[in-house]
């Protein structure tokens, strides 16, 4: 019997120094961002960073803070980004690892990781993380070189400031309105002050919607508009500070480099309405465009004040 036992025994501790020697063996399987993206079904993120050339740079030690779009966030886009690689590094943030209990409850402009070293501006907002006016839907989730955010919208670094964002995006009336009113007798060089000055919101109305303005005034052209009123008005669309979508408080009334204020109002749509608008508001139709110095948001009303 004591030989039955003592066979047993010898057994049992060959099994487990075998065992201990195959985990000893295994490799280890690192789980960088990469991994993580992959095993959270990222798979648009991930293929975008392989087709980058930036597998390597999101495995290397770190620490990133990855704001990680989703699938549908990617099919949601109406072009590929014309810089891939530079558009995917405006969501890192390198040598830090930014967890949601660290993220200010003010508005903090952060490094990007890409060529032009873009801001990423960062607030949290009761319990959740806004990153340029877009809600995180999952924090915190850790990976062994640092941390990722995964959020809805594919973020789009600026190429220019306001003006020049402007005009790329169309809005030739109210880039027209501005250069009126930068040029000739009694101007003010708006051209200027949203081409520099930093930290601006630009409530920018459509083409349309100096049409509209223009009907209404019963003339043709905005050469028509004087000049001291096209000034008065361009200023009322402008705020002195970066004020995302996500920073609207519905009621709140900022002041505008005009001099006087806008209402906001959140109910069915975010909107602004202007104190000479008789109550008819503008609504918001696309939101937290960024420009090097500021954010645009779109408006479907020129407001008056």
């Amino acid at each position: 019997m004591n030989g039955t036992l003592k066979g047993l025994a010898l057994a049992m501790s060959a099994v487990v120094v075998l065992a201990s020697c195959k985990k000893d063996d295994e490799p280890v399987v690192p789980n960088d961002i990469v991994k993580v993206a992959t095993d959270n079904g990222l798979t648009s993120l991930v293929s975008s960073v392989q087709s980058a050339g930036l597998t390597a740079t999101l495995q290397s030690t770190g620490p990133f803070t990855v704001f990680a779009p989703t699938n549908a966030a990617f099919s949601a886009l109406t072009a590929a980004p014309a810089d891939l690689k530079n558009t995917l590094l405006y969501h890192v943030l390198s040598n830090t690892k930014a967890t949601a209990s660290g993220i200010p409850t003010t508005l903090t402009g952060l490094l990007s990781s890409n060529a032009a070293g873009d801001s990423l501006y960062v607030r949290k907002i009761g319990s959740n993380v806004f990153i340029n006016g877009v809600k995180v839907d999952i924090a915190d989730v850790n990976a062994t070189n640092g941390v990722a955010h995964v959020i809805g919208t594919v973020l789009i670094p600026p190429t220019g400031n306001i003006v020049q964002t402007a005009i790329a995006a169309k809005f030739d009336s109210l880039a027209k309105a501005v250069t009126l009113a930068s040029t000739g007798v009694g101007s003010e060089d708006l051209l200027t002050a949203l081409s520099n000055t930093k930290g601006l919101t630009v409530f920018a109305p459509t083409n349309q919607a100096f049409t509209n303005l223009l009907t209404a005034l019963g003339v043709s052209s905005i050469d028509q508009i004087p000049k001291a009123t096209l000034i008065a008005v361009l200023k009322y669309h402008v705020i002195a500070a970066r004020v995302f979508s996500s920073d609207l408080t519905d009621g709140a009334k900022p002041a505008t480099l005009q001099g006087g204020t806008l209402t906001v109002s959140l109910t069915g749509g975010a909107k602004v309405t202007g104190n000479g608008n008789s109550g008819n508001a503008s609504n918001i139709t696309a939101a937290n465009i960024m420009a090097k110095n500021g954010v645009i948001h779109v408006i479907d009303r020129v407001l008056i004040p």
